[in-house]
């Protein structure tokens, strides 16, 4: 385990005062009514280039010795630790340039690029780029900046844990925080355990990349990734040896994902508490709607909301998978007769059920004398769904779910 420290992290806390913010932590009425004990967010997609990136990236570069600095600084990221070390660097006069995945969302490069970084699109995870980067950086000199795998990025993210505690006057039963490379949670963990050692630590990874999970589960650092995911922020194929030291040590637990429960936690977010979040700012809201955390009667919950730098388009198709996943988008085709009002008799026995058409397409495709209808409705629930496919059956058209 590395030598990080309550110390360290009250150090960086002083360090970066003037440059991080100290995010809000909300309630969640709505899954605190749903599990009995009280859920809190602390929204980190408030912060300053949106994530909590930010902190540990300003407290390394805060730490650079003036000879590191004049050599410039190179960074690999899925695009939250780039924004943090560019804004950093051009804060502190430093040349960046920031290597991230070809999958990287269109926001992340263009806010990156913003803050007047170089970027070097590379690969498809975080794992890719950073190869990159390292061979970038032996051509160049430049000094490479770590996203997690470093005490000074650790230190900074573990601010997040001391004000989680100032924040809810020291009254905090569980964290649930996302896992990627372990920067984030080793940092919160330290901090966490060194003021209440009884405090529970849970951690959260995309079952796409359960890269810390199995590292748990052999007792060593572990590379895995079986698909790409949408918590591009946590797409990290091997985490890294100074953080799985600290999470092998002080974390309870390390909870998968999958990308639909994913989704579904994105939309429940935005209906009900009004945040946008990102991919791995859903994870820990995730992991509580799918049940696979569930709290203890009046278990107070602070669930660590690490970002909300999402790309428009991607968030308009999660929309549509969490409508799908919470029964609420139903879609499906059927023949009708080709005659006038074929279309009409479907729709009727639709709407009787107050499901609402959102489209519907016909296409030859049918028999002979028929056409094929395409339709996707709003609906309220999968149970509701289920009454519609009865009605549509019974009244002789055979469904095919799409």
């Amino acid at each position: 385990m590395t030598n990080l420290t309550l110390k360290d992290i009250q150090q960086a806390k002083k360090t970066i005062k003037d440059i991080a913010k100290k995010t809000d932590i909300l309630e969640s009425v709505k899954l605190s009514e749903m599990t009995n004990a009280h859920v809190y967010y602390k929204c980190e997609n408030l912060q300053k280039t949106g994530s909590f990136k930010l902190r540990g990236a300003c407290n390394k570069i805060a730490n650079l010795t003036e000879k590191e600095k004049a050599s410039g600084v190179i960074a690999s990221s899925a695009g939250n630790h780039a924004q943090g070390v560019a804004l950093g660097a051009r804060m502190n006069g430093i040349e960046a340039t920031i290597v991230m995945p070809a999958t990287a969302p269109l926001a992340k490069v263009t806010a990156t690029k913003g803050y007047g970084a170089k970027v070097v699109l590379e690969g498809l995870v975080y794992d890719d780029a950073y190869a990159k980067a390292v061979e970038i950086q032996k051509e160049s000199g430049a000094t490479f900046l770590h996203p997690f795998n470093d005490k000074y990025v650790m230190a900074g993210q573990g601010t997040i844990g001391l004000e989680i505690f100032e924040q809810m006057d020291y009254n905090v039963d569980t964290i649930l925080c996302p896992i990627g490379g372990g920067g984030l949670i080793s940092g919160v963990a330290v901090a966490a355990k060194s003021l209440n050692p009884n405090v529970k630590i849970i951690g959260v990874q995309t079952a796409n990349i359960p890269s810390m999970y199995e590292s748990m589960k052999q007792g060593k650092v572990t590379t895995a990734f079986k698909s790409t995911s949408i918590a591009d922020g946590i797409s990290v194929k091997t985490v890294g040896d100074l953080t799985f030291g600290i999470v092998k040590d002080l974390v309870d637990e390390v909870i998968l994902v999958e990308e639909d429960e994913i989704s579904e936690a994105l939309l429940f977010l935005m209906e009900n508490q009004k945040i946008i979040a990102e991919g791995s700012g859903a994870v820990t809201t995730a992991a509580i709607l799918s049940g696979k955390y569930k709290p203890r009667k009046n278990e107070n919950v602070v669930c660590v909301i690490s970002g909300g730098n999402i790309d428009v388009n991607t968030l308009h198709k999660i929309i549509g998978i969490g409508l799908r996943k919470s029964g609420r988008r139903y879609t499906f085709s059927t023949d009708i007769l080709d005659k006038p009002g074929g279309l009409a008799e479907l729709s009727k026995i639709v709407s009787a059920f107050d499901a609402n058409i959102i489209t519907a397409n016909l296409s030859s495709e049918g028999d002979l004398g028929k056409l094929n209808a395409k339709m996707t409705l709003e609906t309220f629930n999968h149970e509701h769904i289920e009454k519609v496919k009865k009605a549509i059956r019974s009244a002789g058209f055979e469904i095919v779910e799409r």
